[in-house]
């Protein structure tokens, strides 16, 4: 029997693949036959590390440094990937929250804030996703096949959380240039979809803290969840997985909630 998962020998570049969510995305796509990994992560250590194990399980890997926030530096690392592997066939732009570097107050309310804490959010949630998209575009056309963007974007762009208004902000912003591109790009057989996530399990992350030393918080949090538990990056994978192969092909401008239930939409 085929694997219906099988990404055919396309190339794909994962941004913010040094760890958490973008890591197992990234071993997830070079397991079911991507035709190479650009790895691409702020920090070229961490992206090495996980090159390093996509290539120890017998895939194609390549780790690359950009700053997704600098249009010239992700084009640099694009060329980079595709002078190595060929052109990017599928796109998961996955780099996000607040940055690589975020601003000292970008937790405090925006109202007591400026553009200098916002552009945390915006830079990286927004931009990021403008600069991988435009910078993958042409070689995706040029390459004359199906092409898949993915873009990893909150609940809290369709719930609306208050305190992270402009991150929220951000990330509806790149859903809804996720829609318009997938109009833009359909005659190119080039889908373009996200994936909306709720609080997710990762090292070191905030939800696996919170469950570790606060267990009476996290038991009324997970209340809101119908599935009363926090996802996994192996949840985010499986729905990315699934939109970047080709059992897909018929879907664009779509966002998926892989969140436990937290939010529900038609």
């Amino acid at each position: 029997m085929s694997d219906i998962l099988n990404l055919g020998g396309r190339v794909a570049l994962v941004t913010g693949a040094g760890q958490g969510v973008g890591r197992q995305i990234a071993l997830h796509l070079a397991a079911h036959n991507a035709g190479g990994l650009v790895v691409n992560d702020y920090m070229l250590d961490r992206a090495e590390k996980v090159a390093d194990e996509i290539r120890a399980a017998g895939g194609r890997a390549l780790a690359v440094h950009a700053d997704v926030t600098d249009l010239e530096s992700v084009k640099a690392g694009v060329k980079k990937g595709e002078d190595t592997f060929g052109k990017i066939g599928v796109l998961v732009n996955n780099a996000g929250n607040f940055g690589a570097t975020p601003h000292a107050d970008a937790r405090k309310p925006f109202w007591e804030t400026g553009p200098d804490a916002w552009n945390s959010s915006i830079g990286v949630n927004f931009y990021g996703v403008i600069n991988c998209t435009s910078a993958c575009v042409p070689g995706m056309i040029a390459r004359g096949a199906p092409g898949r963007i993915i873009t990893i974007i909150s609940e809290s762009g369709r719930y609306g959380d208050a305190g992270l208004e402009v991150y929220a902000g951000a990330k509806a912003g790149a859903a809804g240039f996720m829609r318009a591109t997938a109009r833009a790009l359909g005659r190119y057989q080039i889908t373009a979809n996200c994936v909306a996530i709720a609080a997710t399990e990762t090292e070191g992350g905030s939800a696996k803290r919170l469950k570790e030393e606060n267990p009476e918080l996290t038991k009324k949090i997970l209340e809101k969840y119908v599935i009363r538990r926090f996802g996994t990056p192996d949840d985010i994978a499986n729905m990315v997985l699934f939109l970047a192969s080709d059992a897909s092909g018929w879907i664009t401008g779509q966002t998926y909630g892989v969140n436990g239930g937290f939010t529900f939409g038609l």
